[in-house]
């Protein structure tokens, strides 16, 4: 007996659109800052990530963690920002152990050279899209499948962290 849960047709319309998404909307960011900016659009996500924290400056576990890479993935990553000079591995004052990543004043205006163009394509291919109303349905959306995909909200803090106050 088959006790598959097959999606009905409506969930079938909503997974194949998805899934279509997931393939279409990286190629889409990565081109545009490749072109414009000569980064993959991980590349701009971490340097992104470092430029809004104190002294741009990140142990190398907590950009891994902020980006969901894995530390081989990130330290190949960081190589070769570190040899384009946008980046720098600095010991961390805390932990002998660890590495820290800092990123360079050129990394920091690399990231203001991006951001632009970055913003202009998510505004072309994702929001304007979108009604106000389904803006909101869609960090809805997302809420609902990220409790499922990170129980332990383990990347709460980096998506949450543009959350508006909730009104009591």
């Amino acid at each position: 007996m088959d006790d598959t849960p097959w999606l009905d047709d409506d969930e079938l319309a909503a997974w194949v659109r998805l899934a279509a998404l997931l393939e279409l909307l990286p190629g889409a960011l990565d081109s545009q800052l490749r072109r414009d900016a000569g980064l993959t659009h991980f590349e701009y996500y971490a340097l992104a990530m470092l430029s809004e924290t104190p002294e741009r400056t990140l142990r190398m576990t907590a950009l891994a963690a902020q980006t969901n890479a894995t530390l081989p993935r990130l330290s190949h990553v960081v190589r070769r920002l570190e040899e384009r000079g946008l980046v720098e591995r600095v010991p961390c004052p805390d932990d002998a152990r660890a590495t820290n990543v800092r990123l360079s004043e050129a990394g920091w205006a690399k990231v203001r050279q991006a951001a632009p163009g970055h913003v202009v394509n998510v505004r072309q291919h994702v929001l304007d899209a979108l009604s106000p109303e389904q803006v909101g349905q869609l960090a809805a959306i997302g809420d609902a499948v990220l409790h499922r995909l990170d129980p332990d909200a383990r990347l709460a803090p980096l998506y949450e962290r543009y959350d508006r106050p909730r009104e009591a």
